[in-house]
């Protein structure tokens, strides 16, 4: 019997939670695509619901983050052939994206100008 405490006692510790499923990590922050919530992972600010297409974009940006999106294939995947969006209608999605990542100076979306956007984490 305390051959078998002992064997307990030497192994390694379970983690107390496992990643959860569908999060992503963008800086401080915790992502939840399926439930399109952003929120900071010490909870010191409350938590964002984003609309379904500032959630397809984010995880986009984080897909490809420090690489550059191109304004046109983010419209054509986001929006497909509606004319009605534009590139200023892009534009707004990011200042939004944006102001839901103010919180940590670490996580930038970042111009590139004349070709895309580009999200440093």
């Amino acid at each position: 019997m305390v051959a078998r405490v002992r064997a307990l006692l030497g192994r390694p510790a379970l983690p107390t939670s496992a990643p959860a499923a569908g999060f992503l990590a963008i800086g401080r922050y915790r992502f939840d695509h399926p439930q399109q919530r952003l929120r900071l992972a010490d909870g010191s600010q409350p938590e964002a619901t984003l609309t379904h297409r500032e959630a397809e974009l984010l995880k986009r940006l984080h897909d490809q983050r420090n690489q550059v999106l191109t304004r046109t294939d983010v419209l054509r995947e986001l929006w497909g052939d509606d004319s009605f969006f534009n590139g200023r209608s892009l534009d707004v999605f990011i200042t939004r994206l944006r102001r839901y990542l103010r919180h940590d100076p670490q996580v930038q979306i970042v111009n590139v100008r004349g070709v895309g956007y580009k999200l440093l984490a």
